[in-house]
């Protein structure tokens, strides 16, 4: 009995590394494409309203929620929800905490990040990129700081929704990706898969 626990164990630990190292060029394909046009939107917006100004638009957080939306595309927190909710949330934390402990940063970075986490968990929206937005606020410099609540709006709301638009679009093009997910639906079609395997082993 135990055996055959440790063995049936063991054949799911093969099929995940299995899956997890392959190869798929048509999803690397995809998550390039679909990266490089959502940020591309972004930069551009950029280059032609605000020229003078530093990259107050494209965030550096964009960038890892890039990796989220496009790259692990079933990922609970790469869902709009997260995606939008996450930086929406963790961006009026970390303009608020600034307006309170206004150049005293080794306590506003600190207590922004660590606010926003428990913020978006809280709202259920937990999405890491969040804590980075939450941090630029107030460790932005003064062209980001000055910026206030507006901040919220853009470059944070108008860049997540560009950003979702994007995956919207490219990640549900073929018929292997799909996006938003429903996480039960997801669950059920992996024990699925899971199952047929054993039974043909």
């Amino acid at each position: 009995m135990l055996k055959q626990k440790l063995r049936r164990q063991l054949r799911v630990y093969k099929y995940v590394v299995y899956k997890e190292t392959l190869v798929d060029f048509k999803d690397h394909f995809w998550s390039f494409i679909g990266a490089f046009i959502g940020i591309g939107i972004i930069a551009y917006l950029q280059s032609i309203q605000l020229p003078q100004l530093e990259n107050i638009f494209l965030i550096g957080s964009f960038g890892a929620s890039s990796v989220l939306i496009y790259g692990v595309v079933y990922s609970p927190l790469a869902q709009p929800r997260n995606l939008i909710g996450g930086h929406v949330v963790s961006a009026i934390v970390g303009v608020t905490v600034g307006k309170f402990f206004p150049d005293v940063v080794w306590l506003t970075a600190p207590m922004a990040v660590a606010l926003s986490i428990v913020a978006m968990q809280i709202t259920r929206s937990l999405h890491p990129p969040g804590g980075a937005t939450a941090l630029i606020a107030v460790s932005g410099g003064t062209k980001i700081t000055s910026l206030g609540y507006m901040y919220v709006l853009s470059p944070v709301l108008t860049g997540a929704l560009i950003l979702f638009t994007v995956a919207l679009i490219f990640n549900n093009i073929t018929k292997d990706r799909h996006y938003p997910v429903r996480h039960s639906r997801l669950r059920k079609s992996r024990r699925m898969i899971l199952r047929k395997r054993f039974n043909k082993q």
